[in-house]
């Protein structure tokens, strides 16, 4: 399964099933104000088309009377040169004035598809498993999302308005000019046209594949912009700026080539359609020309003739453009479907119930795991929570201690084995309900960039202004927050690079405080503090313990002498569990790290 790279095949067939994907939006079986409006717009578009072709008899009719040539209808004849004019131009301006009708009745109908795809993108990346989430580049992901919208709105337009339109448009024309004039007329168009479509498809068709190399890179440049901006501070600490200045130009040196190579092309491009409509163009003037010298057409024919091709070029220039674009635009909708499209690891059962936690007990049962089949993490791991009791799990780096955190939240599941909350496997309920009963405080609390007081009510939805504040006075910050300038309403920064560390795990239990969970896990939640931080911290994390089943993840076995019981991993092995003194008693695994951990700590401290 794919995870990481998201590829896309540039197939007509690829193609075929990105339109088959968009069509709903279109045509939205439960909606049908949307279908009422495509068909309005349709209609505004043939008549904007009809008024169209027929605008140049007036045109001709003006020239031909002005010209003393001709016969012309009755009323056109009644109407005169003036009224002839007046006609043309308001045929002109009926013309657009129906088109412009058609983009208003349809912009609603393109804008709720874009809200619909973006939401349900959004939604997609969120239900993505962990392991999608520590692999993928954000950078990279934003610029697919970005230019997959942008594609969508594209094609919605250009599909219905563009390429239908103007083949309808195109007959219309060709029609006219075999009735009213020669079939030879007619040939030369056909031609013209067929060679204008062949040459546009086969240059554009090299183009897209250098628009996506430029594509490309353009993401590895965001990409590498966007890491190095969220690595602001570890640039800094190793003076890289220099460094990074470096790896960005670099990518940008292949965007530049690469948007070098399709502005070449677009020149070609754009200079041998403009030979191959100025041909025609000359052709079809040169055959009108001398039938008005032989006495068979009237200079208003002529007029007309030139009218049309003009009409005929317009189209065919813009179609050149839709084209690139509608092929542009099937590449980066391609990517984007491509990521909706993949499954995350992690899914709920058809039948998954709801998990209503009663006493909070936790229970991992001979668990196997290991994020890559040929390096187990977790080998035969069985661990139980009472409920209401503090269970510690210890033991050195890589033993596998925050993994059993992941798999009690369900980020990744067990490969053999069960992991049980008051006696139900984690797989059989909803994480939505599984997530609401567990309040983490990780080692790093992550904050959004926005108040103290957004981040704190984050914790339950619709918290109330004395609930944010009642959690923080519980996390002992609501001091702290009361003293500031704007105090609830400070901003945090991005991630919260405003607050010191110790300020964040407050804010973070707070949050987790508010949510009001019953069973807490504490990852390592004071490992990255400093030791006088960690002791201010202890006393918060005791008060968000009372009255809750809790595991805590620990580094620091200082923090953890007070479990209810202690349980010593080693390479995904439980090798030791107890109370703090019935281990020490025993002088083993836990003794020897307690009492290296004491002498780390004196030597700190001398």
């Amino acid at each position: 399964m794919r995870h990481a790279s998201i590829t896309t095949s540039d197939t007509p067939a690829n193609g075929w099933r990105t339109v088959r994907r968009v069509a709903p939006y279109l045509w939205p079986a439960d909606q049908p104000w949307v279908k009422r409006r495509v068909v309005f717009a349709l209609i505004a578009l043939l008549v904007a088309k009809l008024i169209g072709v027929g605008t140049p008899f007036f045109y001709k009719a003006a020239v031909d009377m002005l010209a003393g040539e001709g016969q012309s209808a009755a009323w056109m004849l009644g109407a005169g040169a003036v009224g002839l004019t007046v006609a043309y131009g308001m045929a002109r301006l009926m013309t657009v004035g129906f088109q412009q009708l058609r983009d208003v009745i349809f912009a609603r109908v393109a804008q709720r598809a874009l809200r619909a795809l973006a939401l349900q993108t959004f939604q997609h990346i969120h239900a993505m498993s962990m392991r999608y989430h520590i692999t993928r580049k954000t950078g990279g992901l934003s610029r697919i999302i970005e230019r997959g919208v942008k594609g969508v709105e594209f094609l919605l337009r250009f599909l219905l308005f563009s390429i239908g339109p103007l083949a309808l448009e195109l007959l219309l024309i060709g029609v006219v000019l075999a009735v009213v004039f020669d079939i030879w007329y007619l040939v030369v168009v056909v031609a013209v046209i067929g060679t204008y479509i062949a040459f546009t498809f086969k240059v554009t068709e090299w183009r897209v594949r250098l628009r996506k190399e430029m594509n490309d890179q353009d993401t590895d440049a965001n990409q590498k912009a966007i890491d190095s901006l969220l690595n602001f501070e570890t640039v800094k600490y190793f003076g890289a700026e220099g460094r990074e200045a470096s790896r960005y130009d670099a990518a940008m040196a292949g965007y530049e080539q690469a948007a070098l190579q399709t502005s070449y092309s677009l020149a070609f491009l754009n200079f041998g359609q403009s030979l191959i409509i100025t041909g025609g163009l000359v052709i079809v003037m040169v055959m009108a020309a001398i039938g008005v010298q032989s006495g068979q057409m009237t200079v208003g024919d002529f007029v007309m003739v030139n009218a049309y091709m003009v009409q005929i070029t317009m189209p065919l220039n813009f179609l050149g453009t839709v084209y690139r674009e509608i092929r542009q635009a099937l590449v980066d909708m391609a990517e984007m479907f491509d990521l909706l499209e993949q499954n995350p690891d992690v899914k709920d059962k058809s039948d998954a119930d709801v998990l209503k936690v009663k006493v909070a007990s936790v229970r991992l049962e001979g668990i196997d795991f290991g994020y890559d089949a040929n390096r187990p993490i977790l080998r035969g791991v069985t661990l139980d929570v009472p409920a209401g009791q503090t269970v510690a799990v210890v033991g050195p780096s890589g033993s596998g201690k925050s993994t059993i955190g992941r798999l009690l939240f369900r980020f990744y599941d067990v490969q053999a084995g069960r992991v049980l909350i008051d006696g139900r496997d984690v797989r059989d309920v909803t994480q939505e309900s599984l997530h609401a009963a567990i309040g983490v405080v990780p080692q790093d609390t992550v904050l959004f960039n926005d108040t103290i007081g957004y981040n704190i009510g984050y914790g339950r939805a619709g918290a109330t202004q004395s609930e944010i504040e009642d959690a923080a006075r519980a996390a002992q910050i609501h001091d702290f927050i009361a003293s500031l300038p704007e105090g609830y309403a400070t901003q945090v920064g991005e991630r919260g690079l405003k607050l010191s560390g110790g300020e964040k795990q407050r804010v973070g239990i707070a949050r987790t405080l508010l949510k009001n969970p019953p069973i807490l896990l504490l990852d390592e939640a004071t490992s990255a503090l400093d030791t006088q931080t960690e002791r201010d911290i202890q006393g918060a994390l005791a008060l968000a313990a009372e009255g809750r089943t809790v595991i805590m993840i620990a580094h620091r076995l200082s923090t953890v002498a007070n479990a209810d019981k202690i349980v010593v991993l080693d390479q995904g092995v439980v090798v030791e569990q107890g109370t703090h003194s019935d281990l020490l008693a025993r002088q083993g695994r836990y003794a020897a790290l307690w009492q290296r951990q004491a002498r780390e700590e004196e030597e700190e401290a001398a």
